[in-house]
């Protein structure tokens, strides 16, 4: 029977969101209906620009205020161009927001693509106050992760010493089982920081100094 992982670590849970679901974290800003987005829509029709400035660091306040500028004109001259005009507005402001988190900007995604259960959750959880529904899939979906990595790991660990075929199957099932660990661990410790972090050091140096043992 699985034991259940302890409420406490939920500071670890959190961090697994970088690991489990990094490439889908990434996304989230670049899409027609990401937080970015809607901020930007809702700062042309206040034209209050304060709502997109809080989403780009200070060094670039003056780029987005001339685009938020340029954007307005547009729309006040030519209500036909009124869609192309935000568009330039919404482009620039999430090409600048990813490039200050230092993440790369490659177009924005469409508002139906899927993000999986996770930012979703992250988001609804911040809309009515209670954390409980992203505490419970994070820790199903890390406590999952770790019995099957730790299941298969110990699987492979009874292998024929003179099976060295064998033995790379157990190389390879205990690297992603201590990866996983890591990664999890490392997650949590660095989930402060933006959307284009690498590897840690301490993930970049392990040399599986135990495989053998």
């Amino acid at each position: 029977m699985k034991k259940s992982i302890n409420y406490a670590t939920i500071f670890l849970l959190t961090g697994a969101l970088v690991l489990l679901l990094n490439g889908l974290a990434l996304a989230h800003c670049d899409t027609l209906n990401g937080p970015v987005v809607k901020a930007a829509e809702r700062a042309l029709e206040t034209k209050d620009i304060n709502r997109v400035l809080l989403w780009v660091q200070k060094k670039d306040e003056a780029e987005i205020k001339k685009a938020f500028e340029k954007t307005l004109a547009v729309r006040k001259l030519d209500p036909k161009a009124k869609d192309l005009a935000d568009m330039y507005f919404y482009e620039t402001l999430v090409r600048i927001h990813r490039a200050g988190e230092g993440a790369p900007y490659t177009g924005l995604k469409p508002a139906e693509t899927d993000l999986g259960p996770a930012i979703p959750a992250a988001d609804k959880a911040l809309e009515k106050g209670k954390i409980e529904p992203v505490a419970k899939l994070l820790t199903d979906a890390v406590n999952e992760g770790l019995h099957e990595n730790f299941k298969h790991a110990i699987e492979k660990k009874k292998f024929d010493k003179d099976n060295v075929e064998a033995g790379r199957e157990f190389v390879e099932a205990y690297v992603k089982y201590v990866h996983f660990v890591e990664g999890v661990y490392e997650a949590s410790k660095k989930s402060e920081h933006g959307h284009g972090e690498g590897e840690t050091k301490e993930t970049e140096k392990h040399d599986c100094k135990s495989c053998t043992k």
